[in-house]
């Protein structure tokens, strides 16, 4: 069991589909925590570290993200900010069963849920004009009934169409579905993320999608968004970051445990897709994430 294992939030949806909360800081709700909610999480003062399932990253005021389902999470201030503060997020919650009727019976909203699907590795909106973003935050918080379900919905639409959508963890990774193609290529990534530790080339990854390479890796790019080996240290460099904070192994042996027979090469795909080396993510998960899960139990 991994020493940062998050805390479980239950959420009370019985009287509302849709919860808004706002908190200060410090705030015994800011934790490593999960719930099988979508959040959608402003930062309206300060600036820290993000973490994200395996993503840690820099936050800071105005910064619009969305997680999704028990997908682990905690926005962590900078200790120079000494000053309590009476708001420091302002945050909703709801289920993917509300959105998911909602465009049952309006298929022209059912393009959000491709955002919903990014979602699953957490998104972050880079650029969105943090105004706007807050007066949607008050529009919702203000509104009571069917109207907060409009602005609640409006927001939705808008986060759709913007372009900049930034995914971030690596391990919650999309898993296609839909037709023939998309199953192929779904059962590919199945394989692929239950062996990542086994060589495995583009040409096998093609015979087992019964597909040519050239085809193989132009669907699996259109599907997935990334290409087959992309993937693939992506899958491996995410295991990895779960085994540098929940054990004591060395960086090298992890290296192996995850697919990597040479050092260097693990190094060279942890700093592209961490920007920080192994021993860095290790020593900064551990220090930010630890001591204020347990300071708050």
């Amino acid at each position: 069991m991994s020493i940062i294992e998050p805390e479980i939030e239950k959420v009370d949806r019985s009287t509302t589909s849709i919860r808004y909360l706002e908190h200060g800081w410090p705030s015994d709700l800011c934790r490593w925590h999960a719930h099988e909610e979508y959040e959608l999480h402003l930062i309206v003062e300060t600036r820290g570290k993000a973490f994200v399932g395996d993503h840690i990253g820099e936050f800071k005021a105005g910064d619009l993200f969305m997680t999704g389902p028990n997908l682990p999470h905690n926005w962590i201030t900078d200790q120079v900010w000494s000053k309590p503060l009476d708001v420091r997020d302002m945050l909703i919650q709801f289920s993917h069963e509300s959105v998911e009727k909602l465009a049952e019976g309006f298929p022209e909203f059912s393009r959000v849920l491709n955002m919903l699907q990014l979602a699953q590795s957490g998104i972050f909106f880079e650029g969105f004009n943090p105004t706007f973003a807050r007066g949607h935050m008050e529009s919702i918080r203000e509104n009571t009934g069917a109207e907060r379900i409009l602005a609640f919905v409006r927001f939705l639409v808008r986060l759709n169409e913007h372009a900049e959508k930034k995914t971030l963890s690596i391990t919650k990774l999309i898993q296609p579905e839909g037709g023939s193609k998309q199953a192929r290529i779904a059962e590919v990534v199945d394989y692929v993320t239950e062996h990542f530790r086994d060589d495995f080339s583009v040409a096998q990854a093609a015979e087992m999608a019964n597909m040519t390479e050239i085809t193989f890796s132009r669907n699996f790019q259109s599907v997935t968004g990334h290409s087959f080996i992309d993937f693939l240290n992506r899958i491996r460099i995410g295991q990895a970051c779960g085994m540098l904070y929940a054990s004591d192994n060395q960086i090298t042996s992890i290296a192996q445990e995850v697919g990597y027979r040479n050092l260097a090469n693990f190094n060279r795909h942890f700093q592209r897709l961490r920007s920080m080396t192994p021993s860095e993510y290790r020593e900064t998960a551990r220090k930010d994430l630890v001591p204020k899960r347990v300071s708050l139990l």
